[in-house]
């Protein structure tokens, strides 16, 4: 380390000779040398001790460090020294968020833009912080923010992507990643989520082009060769995927994610026990990948060896008793044992299945008027695209994340909402044994969509990633309360996914939609709209209930 030139008497530093110690602490740095830094910093305190630049130095030293706690406090220290310094608010934040506060982060990141709201450093940060938290409306908004400032900010639009494709906004996504691209056409993650993005909207081809592009340009990039896998199996491309992802696996033999998904390929091509073999070896790279055991247990049902099936479910649940996908298997596998009374007991439709009429929300004189207020801000949404690939719609349309701003008549269908869970927990008494009951979530958040139906409009039988579901009804077609015999248009509870091999007839509940109604029920129920004939449309708004820490 190159010595600074110091005054004669380093105790009494004059502002020439601290201003020199603090640039070249600046410059060890920019150089990733943070130990020199932290010596320098330290020496201009030794003198000044109140000197919130150098404060500010050795805070940014011990963070490039990796020592962000002692960071954070340095940080904080320069930031009281010095109220009005947005360059200490911003990297407070920075540490905040590295040891595991993102609230704190995100106050940090908000003070540093009230002092400067031209930081578009402090606007990207911000987005990302609310990103892991999973306030997706809010990190749009910040990387909006961040990109009217610098429109070239090809991170920003990546991430804007990745925010926009949680939130439903496929083709606002699909945007964002081109934008990335144009900026930066070296970034091949977004190639990849741009082609994931276009898979949902249906566009296959222009989805296997692309991912054929990179995997021709990034030939070692593992998540490129799974993505196109994915693709070419939607496209029922079976042989052809299995190739991909024998390419992802061969450069990164650990990807779970990626031989799981050649499980399902060699599945759909007949090949059972080499479909057995990649879902087992996901499960020994991740054994807490709850997919996997999934996989497993469907080929496993293929072959008609239930016992092995409960088995693969029950090892997984004595990780995560609550997971959904894995009990809506267990459920099935169950019944095909003739074990149908266990079965029952873990979908219990009369106990854990609760209709709710809603009374009419404060600002509205009616229930229709309500109705009505809220099928127009639907049909008129700007997430609204046709059957999403990797959703249950068919022959409708789909919205994304109905609960961000402007949310119009749906902030009064949120309190409706919150309401009738609040009442549901209220009303079922935690039960050790049963495993939606054992621990019903003391902190919880919705997230809200929506389903436009027409003609022969229905959703496949589904289950959603969540510990409660629901969905209300505000628009219902005359044929679905004129046809209760064949229950048309009827939500109908017990008929296994489409995937779900299984010879045993079910047990079903169905309940008629009217308007005005509110149906909740486990997160793991199968469920699915039975399809109806009529040149009308059938409104729905769901909702999962997601459980926080």
């Amino acid at each position: 380390m190159t010595e600074p030139t110091l005054d004669s008497d380093t105790d009494a530093l004059g502002p020439e000779g601290i201003e020199k110690i603090l640039a070249e602490a600046a410059v060890h740095l920019r150089a990733a040398r943070p130990g020199e830094a932290e010596v320098l910093a330290r020496r201009v305190l030794g003198a000044a001790p109140e000197h919130p630049k150098a404060t500010y130095a050795l805070g940014l030293a011990l963070l490039a460090a990796g020592r962000v706690e002692a960071a954070a406090e340095t940080l904080r220290t320069a930031c009281d020294q010095r109220p009005d310094f947005a360059q200490a608010r911003l990297n407070l934040g920075s540490a905040l968020e590295a040891s595991g506060q993102g609230e704190g982060a995100a106050r940090a990141y908000r003070r540093a833009i009230d002092l400067n709201p031209d930081l578009a450093g402090a606007h990207y940060k911000l987005g990302g912080v609310l990103q892991d938290m999973g306030r997706m409306d809010e990190a749009a908004s910040a990387y909006r923010q961040a990109l009217n400032l610098h429109p070239d900010f090809a991170e920003a639009h990546f991430n804007l992507g990745g925010v926009l494709y949680k939130l439903g906004r496929l083709e606002e996504a699909e945007g964002a990643y081109g934008a990335a691209l144009r900026l930066r056409p070296d970034m091949p993650q977004a190639m990849v989520n741009l082609g994931s993005v276009m898979v949902e909207l249906g566009r296959l081809d222009p989805a296997i082009a692309l991912l054929e592009r990179l995997t021709g340009r990034e030939p070692d990039f593992a998540g490129g060769h799974n993505n196109l896998g994915t693709a070419l199996r939607e496209a029922g491309r079976f042989e052809e995927a299995v190739a991909a992802y024998r390419c992802a696996v061969a450069i990164e033999p650990g990807f779970a994610e990626a031989h799981t998904n050649m499980g399902g390929a060699l599945r759909a091509l007949g090949d059972l026990e080499a479909a057995a073999a990649a879902h087992r070896l996901a499960i020994s790279l991740r054994p807490d990948f709850p997919e996997a055991y999934v996989n497993l247990g469907i080929v496993l049902m293929q072959g008609r060896e239930f016992s092995a099936a409960l088995e693969a479910c029950d090892s997984y649940l004595a990780r995560e008793p609550g997971n959904p996908r894995v009990l809506a298997l267990k459920s099935v596998v169950l019944d095909e044992l003739g074990r149908r009374p266990e079965a029952r007991a873990l979908v219990d439709f009369d106990r854990l299945i609760q209709p709710v009429d809603i009374a009419v929300p404060p600002g509205f004189e009616t229930l229709a008027d309500f109705n009505e207020a809220l099928s127009v801000h639907i049909l008129s949404h700007p997430t609204l695209v046709f059957a999403p690939t990797s959703h249950a719609t068919r022959a409708g349309r789909h919205t994304g994340e109905l609960l961000v701003e402007p949310k119009g008549p749906v902030a009064a269908l949120e309190q409706a909402v919150m309401a009738a869970v609040e009442a549901y927990i209220r009303d079922r008494p935690a039960d050790a044994g049963h495993p939606l009951l054992a621990k019903p979530p003391r902190r919880w958040r919705l997230t809200m969509w929506s389903v436009v139906m027409e003609a022969q409009g229905h959703q496949v039988p589904h289950i959603h990633p969540a510990w409660l579901s629901g969905c209300y009804y505000p628009k219902v077609p005359n044929v679905v309360s004129a046809q209760a015999e064949t229950h048309a248009g009827w939500i109908e509870f017990g008929q296994p996914g489409v995937q779900i091999p299984h010879n045993v007839e079910p047990e079903l509940k169905a309940y008629q939609p009217k308007e005005g109604l509110m149906v909740l029920f486990p997160s793991y129920f199968y469920h699915h709209t039975v399809p109806y004939e009529a040149d009308e449309q059938r409104i729905s708004i769901a909702f999962d209930v997601l459980a926080l820490p």
